[in-house]
């Protein structure tokens, strides 16, 4: 789940602000304003850019914000831009974790608003995005898109839903035209069940996959995310739609193994080196929670040594935190 936090800075100074009330500390929090605070945080590479986009922490009102480099270190103000402007689509706010892709010549966005996923197009990755006022799934809660187009052409849409209080994943066929989901395939991929998963609630969300070797990866995190053990861990299938077997020594990504709190939701990208790279965030600091932090760390791929899937590896010593030069 998401929080929101709302602020203004100056540039390059340090402001003191106090965190909102539905943050889960209630002391002042320190914030270098060089910082990125993009939860939920996604990142792609096209025609020489890098493209970063998450949940705004600053303010959630505003729509889809994108910042834009050329390369994933740094950023200034001049490629931050909001390409989905509220009431431009469905929502009128809790804009969070969008989704980019890219096909026959027409930029894609899905996003949540209002707790619930939602679709916009443009002509161009620097928007502006536009869309119906309609999500995609109108008749309960969800969060947290994540298209996935199979080898056979098929589109699934992984996806949180939560009707009982707890977080599962979710895995349904998305229409050709992208307005709705066949709910006769909607199931349950992962439910919070092991240990690690409940430290603080029962929650996994924030899904991503990718298929290597002919395995399918569902990476994920567990948590509630206020939590300082807010993790990231995945499971791997034969098939899109499951079952999925839960890699037996997550969490991958940890307080345990980075030393940053609340390690969690994030997306993988093939940057410019043709190496493959985890996006995602932190807390803002052990004792305070928001706004988050965007971290990159790179992601690989050992041979199982017992045989099996190959495992997959976080680059935990590569971690770094990308920049901005302002935030408003």
């Amino acid at each position: 789940m998401k929080t929101i936090f709302r602020f203004i800075l100056p540039l390059g100074v340090l402001g003191i602000v106090t965190c909102s009330k539905n943050n889960s500390s209630s002391q002042n929090v320190i914030i270098d304003s060089s910082n990125i605070f993009m939860a939920d945080p996604t990142m792609f590479y096209q025609d020489g850019k890098y493209y970063l986009s998450g949940t705004y922490e600053p303010d959630t009102r505003d729509g889809i914000r994108i910042f834009s480099s050329d390369n994933m270190h740094s950023f200034s103000n001049a490629g931050n831009k909001i390409v989905l402007k509220n009431g431009a689509a469905y929502g009128t706010d809790l804009y969070w974790a969008p989704q980019f892709w890219s096909n026959n010549g027409q930029a894609n966005l899905l996003y949540t608003a209002n707790e619930h996923i939602a679709y916009a197009t443009s002509s161009s990755i620097d928007g502006p995005f536009s869309g119906q006022n309609k999500p995609i799934i109108a008749d309960r809660k969800n969060i947290d898109p994540f298209l996935y187009t199979d080898d056979d052409g098929k589109k699934y849409l992984f996806h949180v839903e939560f009707p009982d209080g707890t977080n599962r994943i979710y895995t349904a066929l998305l229409n050709d035209d992208n307005s709705g989901i066949d709910e006769s395939s909607n199931k349950v991929s992962i439910s919070p069940t092991e240990r690690w998963e409940t430290v603080m609630g029962k929650v996994t969300e924030g899904p991503t996959v990718l298929k290597h070797n002919g395995v399918y990866y569902l990476i994920y995190s567990a948590n509630d995310f206020r939590s300082q053990s807010y993790a990231v861990g995945y499971a791997t299938s034969t098939s899109i739609t499951g079952p999925w077997i839960k890699y037996s020594n997550n969490p991958i990504l940890s307080k345990e193994n980075t030393g940053y709190s609340g390690t969690g939701h994030g997306d993988v990208f093939t940057g410019a080196d043709n190496q493959m790279y985890y996006i995602f965030h932190t807390h803002n600091s052990d004792s305070a929670v928001t706004p988050r932090k965007t971290a990159i760390t790179r992601m690989f791929f050992e041979k199982n040594p017992a045989g099996g899937p190959d495992i997959l590896k976080m680059a935990i010593d590569e971690i770094f935190f990308p920049k901005v030069s302002i935030h408003n």
